[in-house]
């Protein structure tokens, strides 16, 4: 079976990611900041691979990652260390990710990122997309007025993957995150910005693109929904409609 990285391996959603993953006999390596957290990744059936990914360089990425088949960013800052954090991991740090995959040379992996629903350019903001409802753009603008600085650079990471055409990739943009339970319902693609999502949920979309490279440059919009996850990613693939806007 594959071999997968995942970077940003701590996260909520990475750890039943990488559960998710190892129980259907994917290889995972699993990139942590602290060794503290090895034993939650060996667990799991997964190697841990402690690093900062402030501190170390593409070309040690690189090597990480050449023998891999996919690459999973999940890392964030997480509000902690406040808005130059913000811009050095969720923005730095994914550029430098890609950057490593972009260096390898031969056969690339491919990228799955995971972003914000409703990540736009900071300078465009009162031009919403066509299917904004105006409860979107009110839920839009409320977000954007709190946590500014987490979509902008969210959209700066979205914006470099997007230009990139070296290796395949898809960013999937989830709306706001809860604890609850798994479901196994939602919506994918053009939809609108609520309701919130479990993280659980959003592990399980992430463990379906592993096996879907078709969704190759593609931005996916994720919220709770009423459809099953293999429908409503065959629904959003077929359409190939991009939910990027610069």
């Amino acid at each position: 079976m594959a071999n997968v990285v995942i970077v940003g391996g701590h996260g909520k959603i990475a750890l039943c990611l990488t559960r998710l993953l190892a129980q259907n006999s994917y290889n995972v390596i699993s990139v942590i900041r602290d060794a503290s957290q090895s034993k939650d990744i060996t667990d799991l059936a997964a190697k841990p691979h402690v690093l900062s990914l402030e501190d170390t360089p593409a070309s040690t990425l690189t090597t990480l990652f050449s023998s891999s088949q996919l690459v999973y960013f999940t890392a964030g800052a997480g509000g902690k260390g406040g808005p130059e954090r913000t811009r050095t991991v969720d923005y730095e740090g994914a550029v430098k990710v890609f950057d490593a995959v972009e260096g390898i040379q031969g056969e690339k992996p491919r990228v799955i990122l995971v972003s914000a629903i409703d990540a736009r350019n900071p300078d465009k903001l009162d031009q919403y997309p066509a299917h904004y409802t105006e409860e979107d753009k009110k839920v839009s603008q409320r977000a954007h007025e709190a946590i500014g600085t987490y979509y902008k650079w969210k959209f700066e990471a979205d914006k470099n993957l997007v230009a990139r055409t070296a290796f395949d990739w898809t960013i999937l943009r989830p709306s706001g995150l809860t604890d609850g339970p798994r479901t196994g319902l939602v919506e994918v693609g053009r939809t609108h910005l609520t309701p919130a999502i479990a993280r659980d949920d959003v592990a399980e979309v992430l463990f379906h693109l592993a096996s879907r490279p078709e969704a190759r440059g593609l931005t996916l919009d994720l919220i709770s929904g009423k459809t099953t996850i293999p429908e409503a990613l065959d629904t959003a693939i077929k359409r190939r409609e991009t939910d990027y806007t610069d």
